[in-house]
Parts: structure tokens; C-alpha cells; sequence
């Protein structure tokens, strides 16, 4: 591996740092399923209703409460519903391109009836190419598509694809008996290997996000959403799916990056230790297979920058996580200093550049060094 001279501490002080983005969020409004669905299917499509304490979420039937933040409203940036001054949020930020995931478009992750998945899910897409894709390029919105049913999953991605869309949102958590190392998903990593579209998960989707209320649960909860997107890696390497779909690309998005070769290294040990157990063999190792294909996104983790050299897992993007509470909108240059003052140039332009235009196509102006005039 070419060695390249660190810079010295001091290196971008006073410099404005541009970077893409691997994980934000659009913003869709309020009336998105009301106005674009049949009565009958907008009565069960997700919206929420706020109360004095909670927010109360009402998706297919279900309903899922959560403790209202009031500081999550009064911090939101300027630009969360209005695409033109969100481009100017990015440019006083620092980001020139972001991949932006649902907001409450989400909760279609949790829909059990498929002919309500087709709905919601194709609704939302219809939203984002007319509002977010037609309207400029620099927010790359994720299409949603039909858990409850491959085959529309399948459609909709083709779909998708045809109209200008980059990449599919998934959830870490589908429900038992539908976990992404099975079988069953093979025609939704075949649609999107021959359609070059990245999968894209983001952690915190498709089940519970309080399990525990103990002392700390604060931050164990936190800490509970990242864990299923590492099962969700282990079930796409260990069960074949990425083995036997090698130009297909995935990204866990807002959960960190240090885990990512931990996990590899683990995997390769049981590969190798209970060789005689392991259905399907693979052609190459888990650990080779994470470092070709799996990509990941952070915001504010040291580690996801300190062990790129040393392990040689380069796929890690750094993420603003517009416009939500955890992200860095108000602070975005404080904080890229802090994480990359002093880093090796080739390790700080991997992060806030090349991986993501590795998986994303760009405008030619946000490429490379230069920043958006």
C-alpha cells in the first residue's frame, strides 16, 4: 500500500472543507398520502398526531408512540422543506452532494398489506423524482419499495431506475421469517445488481426504536438501532447474496464504520474455524467481500476515520444527517475539522469524496476538489 506523508495538524485551519454527504433525509408534506392515494388507502397510510408528550405514528393499523422533542423543531434548519433553500443551507454548510432517505416515508417499511406497500411506497417515489430529482441534482433522493410483497418490490425498483433514481431504501429489521440472507429477496438483488442500484439501509427502520427503559436507556436505545445493521451484513455475506451478486453495492447509512472489518474479521474465523457447518460456501472470503461491497456512512465517529489505514476498509462516507437532531447542520465545518485537521489527504478525500461518487453519479461541478460557486 503507497504510504502518503500526513498533513501537518494545522493543514486546513481556516479552510473551508466540502464534502458529500452519505446520509440526510427529505422532508415529505404533511399531506403526501391524503392527497396522492384513494380515500380507503390514505385512511392507512403513515401520519402522526401529536399530543401533549408523545408523538402517536398510525401506519396499516398500527400505532407506535414516541416522546415529543421540542428542541428537534426549533433546531430544524431552514431549507428541511424547500429544496432551493436547502441548497443554500448546503452551500453555507459545506456539502456539495447528499444522499437524502425518507423521512416519514420510513414507516412504508412497516406495512404489512401489500396492495397498501404498492401505494405508499410509489407515492412517495412520485413525490421525490417531481419535487427533489426534477428540480436539481445535488440531493439524490432514495426510492422506497414494497416490503410485503418482492415481485412489486422488484417493479418498483425497475421503475425507480428508469427515472433517475440512484439508489433503494431498505429497513435493518423486516420481520421474522424475511431476513435479507433468505432466498426469497434473490429477484431484488438481481433487479438492482443489472440496474446498478445501490441498496441502501439506514438504521433505526422497520421495528421498535425504545427496547429498553432502564437507567441509560437514552443511549442504549441509541445504541440498539445500530446493532441490526450489523446482522443485516451478516446475513448478505454469510448467506451468498453478495457473493453471488458481486457488482452489487450496499450502504448502512448514519450507523458508524469501525464495526464494519470487526464483523469481517469475525466472520472469517467462523468460516474458517466451522468450515464443515457452513451452508452456502462462498468463492471469497466474508472479509473480502465486505471490503468490495459494503459501504458505510457516520457523522461525528473518530474510529470510522482512524481505522481506514490500519484496516484497509476504505468504503466510509461521511454523512451530515440533515436536518435531523443527531446531525451536524449549524456545525458542520467545526466538526469536519475535528475529524479530519491533520489527516493523510488520500484518507480525507476518500471519506468526503470518493466513496460516494464511487457509488453516486455527481454534477460534474461537484466533483473533485472544486466547490460549488
Amino acid at each position: 500500500m503507497t504510504q502518503v506523508a500526513e498533513r501537518s495538524p494545522d493543514a486546513l485551519d481556516g479552510a473551508k472543507i466540502w464534502a458529500h454527504s452519505g446520509d440526510s433525509h427529505a422532508l415529505e408534506p404533511a399531506d403526501l398520502w391524503t392527497s396522492r392515494l384513494p380515500k380507503e388507502l390514505a385512511e392507512r397510510a403513515p401520519r402522526t398526531e401529536r399530543q401533549d408528550r408523545f408523538e402517536y405514528i398510525y401506519v396499516d393499523g398500527q400505532v407506535i408512540s414516541r416522546q415529543l422533542n421540542d428542541l428537534m423543531d426549533a433546531i430544524r434548519p431552514p431549507g428541511a422543506s424547500d429544496i432551493e433553500i436547502r441548497l443554500r443551507d448546503l452551500d453555507n454548510e459545506g456539502v456539495r452532494c447528499q444522499l437524502a432517505f425518507p423521512s416519514m416515508g420510513f414507516w412504508t417499511a412497516n406495512i404489512e398489506d401489500p396492495e397498501l406497500a404498492r401505494a405508499t411506497t410509489h407515492a412517495y417515489n412520485e413525490w421525490a423524482l417531481e419535487e427533489v430529482i426534477a428540480r436539481q441534482q445535488r440531493v439524490i433522493p432514495t426510492a422506497t419499495v414494497s416490503i410485503a410483497d418482492i415481485d412489486d418490490a422488484v417493479k418498483e425498483l425497475e421503475w425507480a431506475a428508469e427515472n433517475g433514481f440512484q439508489a433503494v431504501f431498505l429497513p435493518t429489521q423486516v420481520p421474522e421469517g424475511r431476513e435479507f440472507g433468505l432466498d426469497l429477496w434473490e429477484p431484488l438483488w438481481a433487479a438492482a445488481e443489472a440496474a446498478r442500484m445501490v441498496i441502501a439501509y439506514h438504521i433505526g427502520t422497520g421495528g421498535a426504536t425504545v427496547v429498553y427503559r432502564g437507567p441509560g436507556g437514552a443511549v442504549v436505545n441509541y445504541m440498539e438501532t445500530t446493532y441490526p445493521g450489523m446482522r443485516v451484513i451478516s446475513h448478505l455475506v454469510a448467506g451468498g447474496a453478495l457473493d453471488r451478486h458481486p457488482d452489487l453495492k450496499v450502504l448502512v447509512a448514519e450507523g458508524g464504520a469501525s464495526w464494519v472489518p470487526a464483523i469481517g474479521d469475525r466472520m472469517d474465523e467462523a468460516y474458517r474455524q466451522h468450515g464443515m457447518f457452513v451452508r452456502p460456501k462462498l468463492s471469497r472470503l466474508p472479509s473480502e467481500i465486505v471490503r468490495q461491497q459494503v459501504y458505510t456512512s457516520f457523522q461525528h465517529d473518530i474510529s470510522a476515520v482512524q481505522i481506514i489505514e490500519a484496516t484497509g476498509y476504505y468504503n466510509v462516507m461521511w454523512g451530515d444527517d440533515y436536518p435531523h437532531l443527531e446531525g451536524t447542520y449549524g456545525h458542520t465545518q467545526q466538526t469536519l475539522h475535528q475529524l479530519f485537521d491533520g489527516v493523510d489527504d488520500r484518507i480525507r478525500d476518500r471519506v468526503l469524496r470518493g466513496s460516494f461518487e464511487e457509488l453516486f453519479t455527481v454534477p460534474e461541478e461537484e466533483k473533485g476538489a472544486a466547490a460549488p460557486k
